[in-house]
């Protein structure tokens, strides 16, 4: 970044008391807390990780140094929810990605059901992957293919589920030509995600675990086997005893 667009010191300093109020807001609203679910608090919250994403990134646009604030959970990815506080309705989306792992035995499951369907009987869609995943996802639950999906040769991607919050119910059929158009990141309640990635930073975490705890496994050794050698305290390593008894 040029020193032009660098922010100012004077901008950084405004950040930072914008995060001590933030969490000042935010432990008056823990302290008035009505409820497990009090909006006051989910906003306090939204605000109080606002404040400190906003500082962070001046602090290390101006001084190339960070801080320790991490915000917990998907919602990072998200701006502050400026929804209704008691949304009167609901729209859930969710994005499940599979790979085909296994397309025989895809085509296999397609052919069984469409053997059992007598009004399906002689279309033959079961014999590309194209129509036996209409077929499978025409008959069985996006649930159901979920718990069930090495049965249908597929393999699970990532997944994601949104819940956002609306006003009003949608009239029927009102959005169903776009239904993933209108979609306002500011209404989303809650997210739910899964990945790999999270299961890769999960098994480092243990293999980084794993290390710590193998050296100070090692350190401990070599402090009982140092102290086994100075066992008279002395600092010296001790002289191993000789049994000399003549003939």
């Amino acid at each position: 970044m040029s020193d032009a667009a660098q922010p100012t010191a004077a901008e950084v300093r405004a950040a930072a008391e914008a995060v001590k109020t933030a969490l000042d807001r935010h432990l008056a609203a823990v302290e008035r807390r009505s409820g497990e679910d009090d909006p006051a608090v989910y906003d306090a919250f939204n605000q109080l990780a606002a404040a400190a994403e906003a500082y962070d990134e001046l602090l290390y646009d101006r001084y190339d140094e960070v801080t320790p604030f991490e915000i917990p959970g998907a919602d990072d990815s998200l701006p502050p929810y400026t929804g209704p506080e008691e949304p009167s309705a609901l729209s859930v989306l969710i994005r499940r990605d599979y790979a085909v792992a296994e397309p025989q035995r895809l085509m296999a499951q397609a052919r069984r059901v469409e053997a059992a369907d007598e009004e399906g009987e002689g279309v033959a869609s079961s014999g590309t992957v194209h129509g036996a995943l209409g077929l499978l996802f025409g008959e069985f639950e996006p649930d159901e293919i979920a718990s069930r999906h090495k049965e249908f040769g597929l393999e699970e991607g990532d997944s994601t589920l949104w819940v956002t919050a609306a006003d009003e119910a949608a009239e029927p059929g009102e959005w169903l030509e776009a239904p993933f158009e209108q979609v306002e990141p500011q209404r989303v309640v809650c997210r739910f995600d899964v990945s790999a990635v999270f299961d890769d930073e999960f098994d480092d975490d243990l293999e980084d675990a794993d290390l710590e705890e193998e050296e100070l496994e090692e350190d401990v050794e070599e402090d009982l086997e140092e102290e086994d050698l100075d066992a008279d305290g002395d600092g010296e390593p001790e002289r191993l005893g000789v049994d000399r008894r003549g003939p």
